[in-house]
């Protein structure tokens, strides 16, 4: 496992001066479930940058970071989810290798398949990791996909942060 000395001098100086406690959440946002996870319907959110193939390039010119988010559909083929992640602070060889390790929707098929999910929902959510400035995604994008997920009978949503 890495520590924070296995960081780069960029990144550690990044870690020990960015503002953390100005983006503090309090309280949660959070609910318990109500009813057994084999009768649940499930959706992945991801911070890892994927696409499909079909949608726009997350914007890395934008200096704070893209705070857009792009739907991936259920029954996408994982291996060809393009991984667009801009941050240099972790090695992209394993996601690379396997889509899984940062979007497991394949291991999430096994499990419903298996009875241990009830069901995932018909779309998915990747936003971009690595966003400095995130107000826009707090105010704005990232209520926008919990509205779609409840609107969608998602009761459960397990983010994968990359």
């Amino acid at each position: 496992m890495a520590t924070y000395d296995d960081l780069s001098l960029h990144v550690r100086l990044f870690m020990k001066g960015y503002p953390f406690a100005r983006y503090t959440l309090d309280p949660v946002p959070c609910a318990p479930l109500r009813k057994p996870l084999s009768q649940a319907r499930v959706a992945l959110v991801t911070t890892a940058g994927l696409r499909t193939p079909e949608q726009a390039e997350f914007d890395h010119s934008i200096k704070m970071g893209d705070t857009s988010f792009r739907e991936i559909p259920n029954d996408v083929d994982v291996p060809t989810l393009i991984e667009s992640h801009r941050s240099y602070a972790f090695d992209h060889t394993g996601i690379e290798a396997d889509r899984n390790l940062a979007f497991p929707l394949e291991r999430f098929r096994e499990l419903t398949a298996q009875g241990v999910i009830g069901a995932l929902n018909y779309r998915h959510f990747s936003f971009m990791g690595s966003i400095v400035g995130p107000g826009k995604l707090i105010e704005e994008t990232a209520p926008a996909v919990a509205r779609r997920l409840r609107d969608d009978g998602v009761e459960v949503a397990l983010l994968t942060p990359v």
